[in-house]
């Protein structure tokens, strides 16, 4: 069983068919369980309630067939009780073979003039700032009413060291009358058959208000009074919490007679309790609970017992709450700020329909979605188009109750983290890493809070010494084949065809616009198979580009992406060549048999590996290229071979410092969305001569 909403009625529903041997899922969007007993007053004395609320949690908390879950949001209903709970960056898939729905109740405001101050709030909002926050919402606070609540809210605010100047009952009458006795114990006057017509600032908040005697037809007449406050607290009723019952095809219906909902036709398995179910004295709310639990447990055959109807004819709404001033500001909808003439105005240009009207006017489709605007606006379109509020309804609700983000429905939200073979070698160094793309690369080492000095110093030794760097986050792609040489011309703005080899060349990837969208480098390894990177967050784009391209040029190559396969790290600074000279004795490292943007393949100890002598720092560096496999194997080997020049790793940060004195570019942070390379001082680069893709836009670029 899944009961929807942790307040007195369903706590009690949920106890009750749990100790009956139903296993029970119990949802709440809040963080605390009891819902309105945690902050509403039910009555004078308010040491039952709190009694109450510590017995049920305490008895809900210890079951154990009860699961509980706060801060989750059931945010739909769809057929046979399928119903998606949201809590944290988690979508449950719930399927519950009977449901019961205590969702409770929307407190509803009154509309007059400039009824959006700061400083006019509902009496539901100022009671959870006292008990939720223990915030005190005023110094002197005006109650206006339309139900025995607002009297209650009175008392809480004078127990909590407000006072309160005056309760304006728009009612000619309170109804219970122990709680007009404790209002008028504490001193607190009452003006019966009156409201609130305007209210005024001083200083963007609430300064008085101005109070209006009304007549039977609920229409203002003469003023009574003006009283200083800074603090209004309204309540005009409730209006149930319908959005998923309705979702669920049950009906809201209205009574225009005593301005009380009902709620009918719901589905098979489907209940619902509380308030939402118009009960509001304590105990009968607890009693609709207990009975929608047994009619779950005799639906699944674990009670004889169908529970009893509650009744409550307590009336809680005011009929007719709206009180249009002729200079307007008074709010029906606070998110659009749409006012009463606008819903009129509506209806006199032909939306009489309430989905219309909506429509038209946005009323309701701001962040509350109607939940405080909905009963105002089909009280006002029922009395421009002469019809009843129950005749006019209200908009549809539709799935999902909630915004509900993509990554939900998509599955499991996660960032998937991609680490090199040595990220535990620089973890041990004392790493700080930073993202690249789905990688963690160091972003420098040592303490962070010498994080700039220590940034300095890595980049002095690279420039005077020699460091090293983890740069296998970069990406790899072979092409092989007799047609290796004419696609890499295609692709790329440099000539390739001739590019002997043993020789790299710099490569800048451009799309149909000429705007450079990757760089990297092309090492021509034999004459039909090249090696070329990549950028970190690039190279899955290039190599899907260049997949789509030979597709239509059914050119002969084969292409692989080698990312996984190859990893690799720079050596740079000018002793550079000498660690490399004691670990790889099978190539010459003098400038002469190896010189700048030339290609080698040697062994460290024996493992082979690809070696570019290519810079992205500006001193003498070298790129070594070796499968994953011996990676961190020939890791150990350079740093120990570079201890004798005192060489240490260097980060992405010493790396960027250095780049920029070099002024090489990092595609996606130097460059934008607009970025030729004639902009980035790369016109070098593009062999205009040769035919390849977009040569047409970098010509006229």
């Amino acid at each position: 069983m899944l009961v929807v909403g942790a307040g007195p009625a369903g706590l009690n529903a949920a106890i009750t068919a749990a100790e009956h041997g139903a296993n029970v899922l119990l949802v709440d969007e809040n963080k605390q369980l009891g819902g309105a007993l945690t902050f509403h007053r039910f009555d004078v004395d308010r040491e039952h309630t709190d009694d109450m609320l510590s017995a049920l949690t305490y008895m809900v908390l210890n079951h154990p067939k009860i699961r509980v879950m706060t801060d989750a949001v059931c945010n739909a209903w769809y057929a046979d009780n399928y119903l998606p709970v949201l809590t944290g960056n988690r979508m449950y898939k719930v399927r519950a073979k009977q449901c019961i729905v205590a969702s409770g109740e929307f407190e509803q405001h009154v509309v007059f003039r400039n009824n959006d101050v700061p400083g006019a709030v509902l009496c539901s909002a100022a009671m959870r700032l006292m008990k939720h926050y223990a915030v005190k919402p005023g110094k002197t606070a005006v109650v206006l009413t339309g139900n025995d609540d607002g009297y209650l809210c009175a008392v809480e605010l004078a127990e909590q060291g407000v006072e309160v100047a005056s309760i304006i009952d728009m009612r000619q009458a309170p109804v219970r009358h122990e709680v007009h006795d404790c209002v008028e114990s504490l001193g607190i006057p009452v003006v019966l058959g009156a409201t609130v017509y305007e209210a005024t600032a001083n200083q963007h908040h609430l300064d008085s208000v101005d109070v209006y005697a009304i007549d039977d037809a609920h229409k203002v007449t003469e003023k009574v009074a003006t009283i200083a406050c800074d603090l209004l607290c309204m309540s005009a009723g409730y209006m149930p919490a319908y959005q998923l019952l309705c979702q669920a095809g049950a009906q809201l219906t209205y009574d225009d007679n005593t301005a009380r909902f009902a709620i009918k036709n719901l589905p098979d398995n489907l209940h619902i309790a509380g308030s939402v179910n118009g009960i509001h004295d304590l105990e009968k709310v607890l009693a609709d609970g207990q009975r929608a639990a047994y009619r779950c447990l005799q639906l699944l055959n674990l009670s004889e017992l169908g529970g009893q109807e509650v009744v409550c004819d307590r009336q809680t709404n005011f009929p007719w709450p709206i009180f249009p001033h002729p200079k307007g500001k008074d709010f029906v909808d606070f998110d659009e700020d749409l006012q009463t003439k606008d819903i009129i105005n509506a209806t006199r240009l032909g939306y009489r329909d309430i989905q219309l009207v909506k429509r038209f006017s946005t009323v309701g489709m701001g962040p509350s979605q109607g939940r405080h605007s909905a009963l105002a606006t089909a009280r006002l379109v029922a009395k421009a188009t002469d019809r009843t509020v129950s005749e006019t309804g209200v908009t549809t609700a539709r799935p999902p109750y909630t915004p509900e983000k993509l990554a939900y429905l998509a599955g499991r939200i996660f960032n998937p983290v991609r680490k090199t073979p040595m990220h535990e070698r620089h973890e041990r160094l004392g790493a700080h890493f930073m993202p690249a793309g789905a990688w963690r690369r160091p972003a420098f080492y040592g303490e962070k809070s010498h994080r700039d000095a220590l940034i300095q110093q890595e980049a002095l030794a690279v420039r005077k010494n020699v460091g090293i760097i983890d740069v296998s986050t970069l990406g790899g792609i072979e092409i092989y084949g007799p047609d290796a040489p004419e696609f890499l011309n295609r692709m790329y703005t440099f000539a390739f065809v001739k590019q002997p080899v043993g020789r790299t060349r710099y490569a800048i990837l451009t799309n149909e616009q000429g705007v450079v969208i990757d760089d990297g480098v092309a090492c021509r390894i034999a004459e039909d198979h090249y090696y070329v990177t990549a950028t970190t967050s690039g190279v899955d784009a290039v190599f899907r580009e260049m997949k789509k391209w030979n597709a239509q040029w059914r050119l002969d190559v084969d292409i692989a992406n080698v990312t996984s396969a190859f990893s690799a790290v720079n050596v740079a600074g000018p002793n550079a060549r000498k660690v490399l000279e004691k670990v790889c004795n099978d190539v010459d490292f003098s400038p002469e048999a190896f010189p700048y943007l030339e290609y080698r393949e040697g062994h460290i100890y024996g493992m082979p590996v690809r070696l570019m002598r290519v810079g992205f720092v500006g001193e003498l560096g070298y790129e070594i290229h070796m499968p994953t496999l011996f990676a961190l194997k020939i890791w150990d080997i350079l740093m120990s071979a570079g201890e004798a020049f005192d060489m240490g790793p260097f980060g992405v940060e010493a790396q960027r410092l250095l780049r920029l004195e070099k002024g090489h570019i990092i595609v996606g942070q130097d460059t934008d969305g607009m970025s030729h390379p004639g902009e980035l001082s790369l016109t070098w680069a593009i062999a205009k001569a040769k035919r390849f893709m977009w040569v047409r836009a970098l010509s006229t670029s």
